[in-house]
């Protein structure tokens, strides 16, 4: 044998080694848990052999408590690059079959240096978690690791998009680094996200609680809100991350890649899916569905603060990000949670040069103490000053209601829309005809022989005079009042007129938004 041969034997006996990973016993029982190993996963989600990988034979360098005598296959964690619909992307996977994918001064180094890799290359980057947390004997270094991930999660924003996929527990300081990125994946009953597990609150509050209950999948994503998509089994997770990936771009300096679709499916009716009685609800769903190529529709966070709609269409082939009032639930108003979750999706379409079209139909904000003492100024505000700051394409159709403070918040002309249309349903007011009616008129009604038949006479009257688009049409605050059916053409027609849209902002470092 060649010296070349035997070396070669050597490194295909040594990446045998560590491939292997925790071993036959730690695979089998991550298996068991209805979890792939890391590298499967990789395997899964990427295209079919373009996965490269690097830093195979990084060891940790811990010499305390016995650390020293033992030996890490690549140090608990997996990187490299490859594609995904044929589009590069950098990725790392944490391998819970080596130490429990803790956290140590090496591992951190691996997933920073992809992280680099990631922005320096300007493609999106993919982490899977799959960790106890900080490696206990490492004791400080672990902690710098951590720092050193959310220093670089806080620079890659608004450049690069940054996925999170959650396939196992991540407890601790290690939940930061989901939160700092654009989309956190999780699965049912593998999931788990928590700051203190279960024994600490015990311990500290007395409360008992089960690791699914504190921060399982659909805790996070009916709930908290920290999730933004929800399967229910690993490989439908890699599915919804690759469809992800097809509608928004690699980096901040290019616009999503335009794909070929057709026409919106002839089953979604627009005229015939918003019913004209404001009080009627509908999903508004139905509506996107009725204005994108193929009525295809990427919704995200779906399952959390339900009367607002975000995610991804297609309009002649362009990436269009949708921001809709749903009247299924609460009759689509606004409050803190509904407002948050608008906000950042503004913001990310904003980053990442997405248009947005708004659909509107609301009562306003959602009125009671309990979201007054929930900061529903601040987080209403988040709303405000999201639409206020993007600089990308905004249009705005409004479909029925538009009361309020709330008719200002969706993207209205005040906040620079640039087209606002309405359907002739469209009623634009301070508030609802009803109780307009009872403050305006009060004095009549109350003096009537017959005040609830008066109380009807003066809505009618206040419908008439206000509850309608031609005042704001009037006022210059609507571009054109459109029929249904012509909908998706001025939506395409505005899109192909804002293409190249430019504006010039006062300079600053950057604003103070209501965090």
């Amino acid at each position: 044998m060649s010296l070349l041969s035997k070396k070669i034997s050597e490194l295909q006996e040594r990446t045998a080694r560590v491939l292997q990973g925790g071993g036959d016993k730690a695979i089998a029982k991550q298996i068991a848990m209805g979890k792939l190993p890391a590298r499967d996963r990789i395997g899964k989600l990427l295209d079919e052999g373009s996965f490269y990988e690097y830093d195979l034979f990084i060891e940790h360098d811990a010499r305390e408590f016995g650390m020293e005598n033992k030996s890490l296959a690549g140090d608990g964690v997996v990187i490299g690059t490859g594609t995904i619909n044929g589009k590069p992307v950098a990725i790392y996977a944490q391998d819970f079959t080596v130490a429990g994918g803790s956290l140590g001064s090496m591992h951190a180094r691996k997933i920073t240096k992809i992280m680099d890799y990631a922005l320096r290359m300007r493609i999106p980057l993919i982490g899977i978690n799959d960790s106890g947390g900080a490696r206990i004997q490492e004791g400080v270094n672990s902690l710098a690791g951590y720092g050193e991930i959310f220093f670089r999660n806080t620079m890659a924003s608004g450049v690069i998009p940054q996925i999170s996929v959650i396939l196992g527990p991540c407890a601790g300081g290690a939940v930061y680094s989901p939160a700092l990125t654009d989309y956190v994946f999780v699965v049912d009953k593998i999931s788990k996200m928590f700051i203190t597990g279960p024994e600490v609150i015990k311990s500290v509050l007395g409360e008992e609680i089960d690791m699914e209950s504190l921060g399982g999948a659909r805790v996070h994503c009916e709930t908290t809100g920290n999730a933004h998509f929800f399967a229910e089994s690993e490989e439908e997770c890699f599915g919804q991350i690759k469809k992800l990936l097809s509608f928004i771009p690699a980096h901040n300096a290019e616009k999503p890649v335009p794909v070929k679709g057709g026409s919106p499916l002839k089953k979604y009716k627009i005229d015939k899916i918003v019913p004209v009685d404001p009080t009627t609800p509908y999903d508004v769903r139905d509506v996107i569905r009725s204005l994108t190529d193929d009525s295809d529709f990427i919704e995200i966070q779906e399952m959390w603060a339900q009367n607002i709609v975000i995610g991804y269409g297609r309009m002649d082939g362009r990436t269009v990000g949708f921001v809709a009032n749903q009247p299924l639930y609460l009759a689509g108003v606004l409050d803190c949670d509904s407002s948050d979750k608008a906000a950042r999706f503004i913001r990310y379409c904003d980053a990442f040069e997405i248009p947005i079209v708004t659909l509107e139909d609301m009562p306003g904000y959602l009125p009671g103490v309990d979201q007054e003492h929930a900061g529903v100024i601040r987080h209403g505000a988040k709303l405000l000053y999201a639409y206020s700051e993007a600089s990308v394409p905004k249009i705005t159709i409004i479909l029925r209601k538009a009361y309020g403070g709330g008719y200002i918040a969706m993207n209205s002309r005040h906040l620079r829309a640039d087209f606002v249309f309405a359907w002739p349903t469209a009623e634009i007011a301070v508030m609802g005809p009803e109780g307009a009616a009872n403050i305006i008129f009060r004095k009549e009604i109350m003096e009537a022989e017959n005040p609830d038949e008066m109380r009807k006479l003066k809505v009618q009257e206040y419908k008439d005079k206000f509850a309608n688009p031609y005042v704001a049409a009037a006022k210059g605050y609507i571009d054109s009042v459109i029929t249904p059916q012509d909908t998706r053409k001025f939506i395409l027609h505005a899109l192909n007129i804002s293409g190249n849209k430019t504006l010039k902002r006062p300079a600053k470092k950057h604003g103070i938004p209501p965090f």
